[in-house]
Protein backbone atom coordinates (compact mmCIF):
# COMPACT_ATOMS: atom_id res chain seq x y z
CA UNK A 1 0.00 0.00 0.00
CA UNK A 2 1.35 3.42 -0.88
CA UNK A 3 1.76 5.54 1.95
CA UNK A 4 0.21 8.88 2.53
CA UNK A 5 2.66 11.92 2.46
CA UNK A 6 2.67 14.39 5.60
CA UNK A 7 2.11 17.45 3.71
CA UNK A 8 -0.40 15.40 1.80
CA UNK A 9 -2.63 14.47 4.75
CA UNK A 10 -2.23 17.91 6.43
CA UNK A 11 -3.80 19.78 3.31
CA UNK A 12 -6.57 17.25 3.48
CA UNK A 13 -7.11 17.92 7.30
CA UNK A 14 -7.12 21.39 6.69
CA UNK A 15 -9.68 21.16 3.35
CA UNK A 16 -12.50 19.00 5.60
CA UNK A 17 -12.01 21.63 8.25
CA UNK A 18 -12.76 24.74 6.31
CA UNK A 19 -16.16 22.48 4.75
CA UNK A 20 -17.15 21.67 8.30
CA UNK A 21 -16.83 25.85 9.29
CA UNK A 22 -18.80 26.33 6.26
CA UNK A 23 -21.66 23.89 6.39
CA UNK A 24 -22.25 25.16 10.04
CA UNK A 25 -22.21 28.50 8.76
CA UNK A 26 -24.87 27.42 6.16
CA UNK A 27 -27.08 26.24 8.92
CA UNK A 28 -27.30 29.49 10.99
CA UNK A 29 -30.53 30.79 10.46
CA UNK A 30 -29.93 34.14 7.73
CA UNK A 31 -31.46 36.45 10.80
CA UNK A 32 -32.35 36.16 14.35
CA UNK A 33 -34.76 38.28 16.10
CA UNK A 34 -32.54 40.99 17.09
CA UNK A 35 -31.19 41.84 13.84
CA UNK A 36 -34.80 41.81 12.59
CA UNK A 37 -35.67 44.15 14.70
CA UNK A 38 -32.76 46.33 13.81
CA UNK A 39 -33.66 46.20 10.66
CA UNK A 40 -37.57 46.51 11.32
CA UNK A 41 -38.42 43.67 10.05
CA UNK A 42 -40.06 42.52 13.55
CA UNK A 43 -43.84 41.93 13.34
CA UNK A 44 -45.48 44.72 13.81
CA UNK A 45 -47.73 45.37 17.08
CA UNK A 46 -51.50 46.07 16.86
CA UNK A 47 -51.92 49.13 14.94
CA UNK A 48 -53.89 52.05 16.52
CA UNK A 49 -56.79 53.16 14.36
CA UNK A 50 -55.93 53.97 10.72
CA UNK A 51 -52.18 53.10 11.11
CA UNK A 52 -51.73 53.87 14.49
CA UNK A 53 -50.55 57.59 13.48
CA UNK A 54 -51.18 58.88 16.98
CA UNK A 55 -52.47 56.93 19.95
CA UNK A 56 -56.72 56.75 20.55
CA UNK A 57 -58.68 57.43 23.51
CA UNK A 58 -60.29 54.19 24.29
CA UNK A 59 -64.68 54.81 24.43
CA UNK A 60 -67.57 55.80 22.25
CA UNK A 61 -67.25 58.87 20.02
CA UNK A 62 -69.45 60.05 17.65
CA UNK A 63 -68.27 61.59 13.92
CA UNK A 64 -69.54 64.78 12.88
CA UNK A 65 -73.10 64.40 10.47
CA UNK A 66 -72.35 64.22 6.93
CA UNK A 67 -74.89 65.78 4.81
CA UNK A 68 -75.63 63.79 1.33
CA UNK A 69 -77.97 64.18 -1.17
CA UNK A 70 -80.48 62.10 0.72
CA UNK A 71 -79.93 62.77 4.08
CA UNK A 72 -77.69 62.99 7.22
CA UNK A 73 -74.82 60.11 7.71
CA UNK A 74 -73.33 60.03 11.64
CA UNK A 75 -71.33 56.93 12.58
CA UNK A 76 -70.48 56.06 16.40
CA UNK A 77 -67.26 54.56 17.05
CA UNK A 78 -66.66 52.32 19.98
CA UNK A 79 -62.61 51.75 20.61
CA UNK A 80 -60.97 49.06 23.22
CA UNK A 81 -57.12 48.95 23.59
CA UNK A 82 -56.42 51.92 20.76
CA UNK A 83 -58.69 49.38 17.85
CA UNK A 84 -62.46 49.56 16.87
CA UNK A 85 -64.64 47.42 18.50
CA UNK A 86 -67.58 48.44 16.58
CA UNK A 87 -69.17 50.82 13.98
CA UNK A 88 -72.67 52.08 14.01
CA UNK A 89 -74.20 54.62 11.89
CA UNK A 90 -76.83 56.42 14.04
CA UNK A 91 -78.04 58.43 11.63
CA UNK A 92 -78.71 57.46 7.55
CA UNK A 93 -81.12 57.83 5.15
CA UNK A 94 -84.49 56.64 5.56
CA UNK A 95 -87.82 56.69 3.79
CA UNK A 96 -89.10 55.13 0.84
CA UNK A 97 -86.21 53.04 -1.86
CA UNK A 98 -83.79 54.56 1.15
CA UNK A 99 -84.58 52.63 3.90
CA UNK A 100 -83.46 49.07 1.55
CA UNK A 101 -80.14 50.67 0.14
CA UNK A 102 -79.52 51.86 4.08
CA UNK A 103 -80.68 48.46 5.30
CA UNK A 104 -78.03 46.53 3.06
CA UNK A 105 -75.18 49.40 3.01
CA UNK A 106 -74.99 50.08 6.37
CA UNK A 107 -74.13 47.04 8.17
CA UNK A 108 -71.23 46.22 5.34
CA UNK A 109 -69.82 49.42 6.00
CA UNK A 110 -69.65 48.74 9.61
CA UNK A 111 -68.60 45.22 9.30
CA UNK A 112 -65.60 47.05 7.31
CA UNK A 113 -64.67 49.40 9.38
CA UNK A 114 -63.81 47.05 12.24
CA UNK A 115 -61.85 45.05 9.38
CA UNK A 116 -59.86 48.12 8.20
CA UNK A 117 -59.51 49.72 11.51
CA UNK A 118 -59.65 52.70 9.40
CA UNK A 119 -62.15 55.01 6.97
CA UNK A 120 -60.13 53.80 4.03
CA UNK A 121 -63.01 51.29 2.83
CA UNK A 122 -64.74 50.64 -0.33
CA UNK A 123 -68.20 52.28 -1.16
CA UNK A 124 -71.22 49.59 -1.29
CA UNK A 125 -72.15 49.16 -4.85
CA UNK A 126 -75.25 50.95 -5.16
CA UNK A 127 -74.86 53.37 -2.29
CA UNK A 128 -72.53 55.89 -2.97
CA UNK A 129 -73.69 58.52 -1.46
CA UNK A 130 -74.66 56.70 1.24
CA UNK A 131 -71.14 55.46 1.61
CA UNK A 132 -69.33 59.01 0.87
CA UNK A 133 -71.11 60.13 4.00
CA UNK A 134 -70.16 57.40 6.13
CA UNK A 135 -66.77 57.37 4.75
CA UNK A 136 -66.76 61.57 6.06
CA UNK A 137 -68.52 61.16 9.41
CA UNK A 138 -66.45 58.35 10.20
CA UNK A 139 -62.94 60.24 9.84
CA UNK A 140 -64.74 62.97 11.44
CA UNK A 141 -64.91 60.40 14.58
CA UNK A 142 -61.27 58.41 14.30
CA UNK A 143 -60.02 62.02 14.62
CA UNK A 144 -61.93 63.08 17.69
CA UNK A 145 -60.75 59.68 19.14
CA UNK A 146 -57.37 60.36 18.67
CA UNK A 147 -57.61 63.84 19.83
CA UNK A 148 -59.16 62.70 23.11
CA UNK A 149 -56.35 60.20 23.75
CA UNK A 150 -53.97 62.07 26.00
CA UNK A 151 -56.57 63.17 28.26
CA UNK A 152 -56.94 59.87 29.08
CA UNK A 153 -53.67 58.98 30.62
CA UNK A 154 -54.25 61.16 33.98
CA UNK A 155 -53.87 58.89 36.86
CA UNK A 156 -55.81 58.64 40.34
CA UNK A 157 -57.81 61.93 41.01
CA UNK A 158 -57.30 65.37 40.19
CA UNK A 159 -55.52 63.04 37.14
CA UNK A 160 -57.48 65.31 34.45
CA UNK A 161 -56.01 68.52 35.84
CA UNK A 162 -52.62 67.69 33.59
CA UNK A 163 -54.32 66.45 31.16
CA UNK A 164 -54.51 67.80 27.64
CA UNK A 165 -57.71 69.37 26.12
CA UNK A 166 -60.15 67.10 24.52
CA UNK A 167 -62.77 67.31 21.61
CA UNK A 168 -66.26 65.47 22.54
CA UNK A 169 -69.67 65.56 20.40
CA UNK A 170 -72.94 64.44 22.24
CA UNK A 171 -75.51 62.36 20.32
CA UNK A 172 -77.88 63.78 18.07
CA UNK A 173 -81.23 65.10 19.82
CA UNK A 174 -84.69 64.64 17.69
CA UNK A 175 -86.70 67.73 18.08
CA UNK A 176 -89.89 68.79 17.18
CA UNK A 177 -87.97 70.84 14.19
CA UNK A 178 -85.08 69.12 13.76
CA UNK A 179 -81.91 67.60 15.11
CA UNK A 180 -79.60 69.24 17.86
CA UNK A 181 -75.82 68.47 18.84
CA UNK A 182 -73.47 69.57 21.05
CA UNK A 183 -69.77 69.33 20.71
CA UNK A 184 -67.70 70.46 23.91
CA UNK A 185 -63.60 71.09 24.30
CA UNK A 186 -63.06 69.99 28.00
CA UNK A 187 -59.33 70.68 29.62
CA UNK A 188 -58.70 70.34 32.91
CA UNK A 189 -62.09 68.94 33.81
CA UNK A 190 -63.88 71.84 32.85
CA UNK A 191 -65.65 72.68 29.17
CA UNK A 192 -63.83 75.76 27.86
CA UNK A 193 -65.85 75.71 24.80
CA UNK A 194 -69.11 74.65 23.80
CA UNK A 195 -70.73 75.13 20.22
CA UNK A 196 -73.45 73.31 18.42
CA UNK A 197 -72.80 71.24 15.34
CA UNK A 198 -76.31 70.84 14.50
CA UNK A 199 -79.69 73.00 14.95
CA UNK A 200 -82.83 73.56 13.64
CA UNK A 201 -82.75 75.35 10.06
CA UNK A 202 -84.70 76.69 7.66
CA UNK A 203 -88.04 79.39 7.58
CA UNK A 204 -88.67 80.94 11.38
CA UNK A 205 -86.03 77.97 12.94
CA UNK A 206 -82.63 80.15 11.20
CA UNK A 207 -84.04 83.51 13.26
CA UNK A 208 -84.10 81.64 16.56
CA UNK A 209 -81.09 78.97 16.27
CA UNK A 210 -79.08 82.17 15.51
CA UNK A 211 -80.68 83.77 18.79
CA UNK A 212 -80.23 80.84 21.07
CA UNK A 213 -77.31 79.12 20.69
CA UNK A 214 -74.77 81.50 21.43
CA UNK A 215 -76.39 81.87 24.94
CA UNK A 216 -76.55 78.00 25.06
CA UNK A 217 -72.83 77.60 24.44
CA UNK A 218 -72.36 80.33 26.70
CA UNK A 219 -74.56 78.92 29.47
CA UNK A 220 -72.75 75.89 29.17
CA UNK A 221 -69.39 76.93 29.47
CA UNK A 222 -70.36 79.26 32.84
CA UNK A 223 -71.87 76.34 34.09
CA UNK A 224 -69.16 73.80 33.50
CA UNK A 225 -73.12 71.35 33.49
CA UNK A 226 -76.32 70.16 31.35
CA UNK A 227 -77.96 72.03 34.18
CA UNK A 228 -78.36 75.31 31.94
CA UNK A 229 -81.72 77.30 31.83
CA UNK A 230 -84.09 77.21 28.23
CA UNK A 231 -83.45 80.25 26.18
CA UNK A 232 -87.08 81.92 25.99
CA UNK A 233 -88.92 81.30 22.70
CA UNK A 234 -86.54 78.36 21.98
CA UNK A 235 -87.72 75.83 23.89
CA UNK A 236 -87.70 72.68 22.13
CA UNK A 237 -83.98 73.68 20.66
CA UNK A 238 -83.16 74.27 24.20
CA UNK A 239 -83.93 71.08 25.54
CA UNK A 240 -82.86 69.22 22.52
CA UNK A 241 -79.04 71.08 23.18
CA UNK A 242 -79.66 70.31 27.15
CA UNK A 243 -79.78 66.81 26.04
CA UNK A 244 -77.14 66.51 23.54
CA UNK A 245 -74.20 68.14 26.07
CA UNK A 246 -75.21 66.02 28.63
CA UNK A 247 -74.58 63.29 26.48
CA UNK A 248 -71.21 64.74 25.23
CA UNK A 249 -70.17 65.47 28.75
CA UNK A 250 -70.79 61.84 29.82
CA UNK A 251 -68.39 60.63 26.99
CA UNK A 252 -66.42 62.83 28.11
CA UNK A 253 -66.23 61.22 31.73
CA UNK A 254 -68.88 63.64 33.64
Amino acid sequence: MRKSHPVRRAVLATAATVSGIVLLLSLKPASDPGSAEAAGGAPPAAESVQGGARPVGDGTVTGDAAQTQYGAVQVRLTVSGGKITKAEAVQAPKGGQSDQITSNAVPRLNQAVVRAQGADIDAVSGATYTSNGYKESLQSAIDKARASAPADTGNGAGGGDAAQAQTVTGDVAQTQYGPVQVRITVSGGKITKAEAVQAPKGGQSDQITSNAVPKLNQAAVQAGTADIDAVSGATYTSEGYKESLQSALDKAGG
